[in-house]
């Protein structure tokens, strides 16, 4: 009974509870059906309403009144105050559709109306009557802010290219102006209205306000970018006029507050070459700049530091680009006076921490990436329009590097600072100028250089070094701080910008005569001192030496043998020597010291740029000497010491070895290969004598087909067989075996025979140039398998290097540098090693280089004509060479790829394949011990005389001879008695012996 009771219960709350949300649903039902009357109710009626009101609107407006006709007069104009309430009652109701062409055309003609409804004085007519009645004033505002809200909208819809759109864009622009400043109300010219003129003013600048609070910049900014994207505007040069005139009126009347100064500067001075546009088609413009000191003003914010870091934040880096071109720009056309006010500190440091600012890597976000021709590759900003007129921002920036403004930043400071001082006459510590005592301590007393002052009575010099933190020094280090960050951030301008400060105002020459006066060696202990510190990047004077770095070794890779040896103007050799004692001495003790840190030292930037520019010097002075002897090393180094270090693998001495080996004495490294390759055989288990060692290789060779025999027998064995033991059995011309000595091998002689064989210019494989020396013939490929002959060759030549074999192989200096690797390096010039080919040809470029005339004249083109056994064969230096001529502008890049079609393109696979097997025998890290000439004497030996107490004393003997023995003593006697030198060099590549040490100079 209870339990039915209980079960009558939860079903009378269930049916309750569902009657409840049924009761609920329903009047939610309700509600819904009332709310949807309702709305469609309301947007009946506001249909109904808007319908009367745009009829209303097309009654007044679409018929005579409209103030569409030219001819009309003033009396046919439609009295404000009836067309107001239909004006208001319309902009108020009638939202704006960009995509309706009635709205478009209905906005229009009220533009049309007002406009013209200002210019009359009739307070009957005139539309800015309507704002002097109190009751009318505020309505009458609002409805004018709506009116400039609406064609503000459209604006960014039109495109100026279109014609009808133009005339759109003059006639919304010319609203804009009307009601954003008073001096078109020709009401206010009336007599009695006057006085009210500084109300209408601030009337205008609060509808400006107004304006700049909903996106007025940012739309004239798109209009800018549409107007002026290609190099030919689109846009009317009065648009334009309208343009600027409207976007400055907030500023002028704003007193250039820093809200809205930096609007104005983020989103119009940031428009892609606006300046440029401006200077060529409305220069009137950039004089009102001037009048306004808008450079100044922009160039002021970066004083402030938190206002410059809130401005920097809000531009992307392509913004900031184009910004920094306009600044760029426009200092570029002020009046010399105020330049020469603004270009330090103002212009320098805005400069320099606005490309700092800009990335100048890939950002990793997002897939896509967009070439950017000052940039590189970078991430696409979502306004494509600030990437447009690119070639222009390149134009504008070359001003900063042009002669005008290297003059006024640095030219004329340089001078002013050097006036007083005169090149310094340097001697190397290690090689002095005399020896006369007394002679050297009146040179150096009578010496004036950089940094010596000498008195006219000729009494001694007082030494008054530089500081790194005097005023001058900051100021030219700050100034070229500002280039080192152009040449960091613009890296596809890289070259520009260099050649800009080279050959500018003999600036370059300048700024080593500043750092030749900043102490001892050009001040190195001071800048030692100061890369110790850790605040290393808020240093300008680093900035100062990685600059004049980096311009030095440009200069000197486009420099030829005539300009540096023979003219030597500005730069004298002594300078040279002077930079190359310098840079070699502070490298050492940046690495040596550990003073960079330990990490990265070879990616360390300040390491770059000196260790580049080293390089580039000594490979100068490899290929042509100009330093005294033993100038390059490091008297400090010990050359045991050193290679023990390395023997116990420390970081500094590797370094060392890696960067700098010339450092230490040839005949060192020579012993430091030759451990090398004993350590690798070691590894590889090739110690073992020739007859014990089971890895030795049999070949029989036939004498009439030394170079066949060879290449069949020794073509398909792998690296490591060559780098093992050979052995040699000769079979002679009758076709017996020849009794071999020294072990049965006879591999030396093998190994000279076959090189003497295939490097004979006979065979085609190599040629010769004019003074005898070797390398690959361009030809070659008449030679059925040339290539995989070249391959072998070189491996062969590497087995003789390998084994410490001296063959008389004399290589052209070029072919050298390709075997080492140094043709692919950025600092390598094709046209340095030219000589070594072809001097005739090297005299021919060099007068192309300094014809005074137009080059055209010359009827050249980007081709050359090779004969070919007895055919003309035209080779075109790039795709469409032949078509491209000649001239002033672009002569240097012809001998330059004159120079590299010759050294390089004719014998590139030849050459690749000789490196590629050569270097599968020597390894490419050993060979960068050594220099082009060094390698050369690496591989035929040295030409000073022999030195026969060194050759007795590492001659082993056999057969029960020993060096006490008669014979051996006659031997020795005849040698050194009735041996010329040429028969004991005769003597000695007849010699079977092992002689070690023969390398040594």
């Amino acid at each position: 009974m209870f339990a039915q009771t209980e079960s009558h219960k939860n079903n009378f709350l269930e049916y309750t509870k569902a009657a409840r949300e049924e009761r609920a649903l329903e009047k939610r039902r309700e509600e819904a059906a009332i709310l949807l009357q309702a709305t469609l109710k309301g947007y009946a009626a506001r249909s109904k309403y808007q319908k009367c009101i745009i009829n209303d609107f097309d009654a007044l407006f679409m018929g005579c009144h409209g103030g569409d006709e030219k001819d009309e007069k003033d009396t046919d104009l439609l009295p404000a105050v009836h067309a107001y309430p239909v004006l208001r009652r319309y902009l108020t109701q009638i939202k704006l559709d960009k995509n309706d062409g009635r709205t478009r055309d209905r906005l229009e003609r009220i533009c049309r109306y007002v406009n013209r409804a200002m210019e009359v004085d009739n307070p009957k007519l005139s539309y800015a009557a309507l704002c002097l009645h109190k009751e009318r004033s505020l309505p009458w505002i609002g409805h004018i802010k709506q009116l400039l809200t609406n064609c503000m909208q459209l604006l960014p819809e039109l495109k100026p290219e279109n014609h009808a759109d133009s005339i759109s864009l003059a006639l919304f622009l010319h609203t804009l102006i009307v009601f954003t400043a008073p001096k078109s109300w020709a009401v206010l010219r009336n007599a009695q209205f006057e006085r009210l003129q500084p109300a209408m003013q601030k009337i205008c600048c609060n509808v400006q306000g107004h304006l700049v609070h909903h996106g007025f910049y940012k739309t004239m900014r798109i209009i800018l970018l549409k107007g002026t994207a290609r190099e030919e505007l689109s846009v009317k040069p009065v648009t334009l006029v309208a343009i600027i005139t409207l976007c400055l009126r907030p500023l002028i009347d704003g007193d250039f507050s820093r809200n809205l100064l930096s609007q104005f500067l983020s989103e119009i001075l940031s428009v892609p070459a606006l300046i440029y546009h401006l200077h060529q088609s409305v220069p009137q413009c950039i004089e009102q700049f001037s009048s306004m000191s808008l450079l100044k003003r922009a160039l002021n914010i970066s004083e402030d530091y938190q206002w410059f870091e809130e401005f920097s934040a809000s531009m992307s880096g392509t913004k900031s680009l184009a910004y920094l071109g306009n600044i760029v720009n426009l200092f570029n056309i002020e009046n010399l006076a105020e330049a020469k006010k603004l270009a330090y500190p103002l212009l320098t440091e805005t400069t320099t921490s606005l490309l700092e600012l800009i990335p100048n890597t890939v950002t990793t976000k997002g897939v896509f990436t967009q070439w950017h021709e000052l940039l590189g590759w970078h991430t696409p900003c979502a306004e494509p329009a600030q990437n447009q007129n690119v070639a222009l921002i390149k134009k504008q920036f070359h001003m900063l590097w042009d002669h005008r403004c290297i003059k006024l930043l640095l030219g004329d400071l340089l001078k002013e600072i050097n006036e007083n001082y005169e090149r310094i006459e340097f001697h190397s510590p290690q090689q002095p100028s005399t020896s006369n005592l007394i002679r050297r301590a009146l040179e150096r007393s009578s010496t004036r250089g950089s940094g010596l002052l000498a008195s006219a009575a000729g009494k001694q010099a007082k030494v008054q070094w530089r500081k790194l933190d005097n005023g001058n020094v900051v100021q030219v280090s700050r100034i070229c701080g500002m280039y080192y960050a152009a040449l960091n951030t613009l890296s596809q301008m890289k070259l520009d910008i260099l050649t800009g400060i080279c050959y500018n105002d003999n600036v370059l020459y300048d700024i080593w005569l500043l750092l030749t006066s900043l102490g001892p060696n050009c001040g190195m202990k001071e800048y030692l001192d100061l890369l110790r510190c850790e605040t290393l990047v808020q240093k300008p004077q680093i900035a100062m030496l990685m600059l004049f770095c980096d311009c030095m070794t440009h200069y000197v890779t486009i420099l030829d043998e005539y300009e540096m040896y023979t003219e030597q103007n500005p730069f004298r050799l002594n300078d040279y020597v002077m930079l190359t004692y310098f840079l070699n001495n502070i490298l050492y003790k940046l690495i040596n010291d550990n003073i960079l840190g330990a990490k990265n030292i070879v990616q360390n930037p300040v390491f770059v740029s000196l260790h580049t520019l080293l390089l580039c010097l000594y490979r100068r002075d490899c290929r042509r000497p100009f330093t005294p002897p033993n100038h390059w090393l490091i008297p400090e180094v010990k050359p045991s010491t050193f290679i023990n270090d390395l023997e116990k693998a420390k970081r500094n001495a590797m370094l060392l070895l890696a960067k700098m080996p010339h450092i230490i004495p040839h005949e060192d490294r020579v012993k430091l290969f030759r451990k090398f390759v004993q350590n690798e055989k070691a590894v590889m288990g090739l110690t073992e004598s020739a007859c014990a060692s089971p890895r030795s290789a049999l070949i029989v060779i036939h004498r009439e087909r030394i170079v066949e025999d060879g290449y069949r027998q020794l073509v398909a064995q792998p690296t490591h067989a060559l780098k093992g033991v050979i052995r040699v059995r000769f079979i002679n011309q009758q076709g017996l075996h020849e009794a071999g000595i020294d072990q049965d091998g006879v591999f030396k002689e093998f190994l000279e025979e076959t090189i003497k064989k295939v490097f004979d210019p006979s065979l085609n494989l190599f040629k010769t140039t004019s003074d005898q020396r070797l390398y690959p013939s361009p030809i070659s490929y008449v030679q059925d398998n040339h290539l995989q002959l070249f391959e072998f060759v070189g491996r062969m030549l590497g087995k003789a290097v390998y084994e410490g074999i001296v063959v008389d192989v004399p290589f052209a200096s070029f072919f050298l540098s390709q075997l080492l690797g140094q043709t692919q390096q950025a600092l390598y010039s094709c046209m340095d090693e030219l000589p070594s080919l072809d001097n005739e040809l090297y005299r021919s470029l060099t007068f192309i280089k300094h014809y005074k005339q137009d080059v055209a004249d010359l009827n050249l083109t980007f081709s050359v004509d090779q004969d070919v056994m007895g055919k003309i064969v035209t080779h075109e230096l790039h795709p469409g060479g032949k078509a491209r001529v000649v001239n002033d502008h672009n002569k240097l890049v012809y001998i330059h790829y004159m120079a590299y079609f010759h050294m390089n393109t004719q014998i590139r696979e030849q050459t690749q394949a000789f490196n590629r097997g050569f270097r599968s025998i020597v390894n490419p890290e050993w060979l960068s011990l050594f220099s082009p000439p060094e390698l050369q004497r690496l591989i035929s030996g040295d030409t000073v005389p022999l030195d026969l107490k060194d050759l007795r004393k590492h001659t082993q003997y056999y057969g029960g001879f020993h060096d006490s023995h008669r014979v051996v003593g006659w031997l020795w006697d005849i040698l050194a008695k009735d041996f010329t030198e040429d028969e004991r060099k005769l003597f000695l590549k007849l010699f079977q012996t092992t002689i070690v040490g023969l390398c040594a100079p």
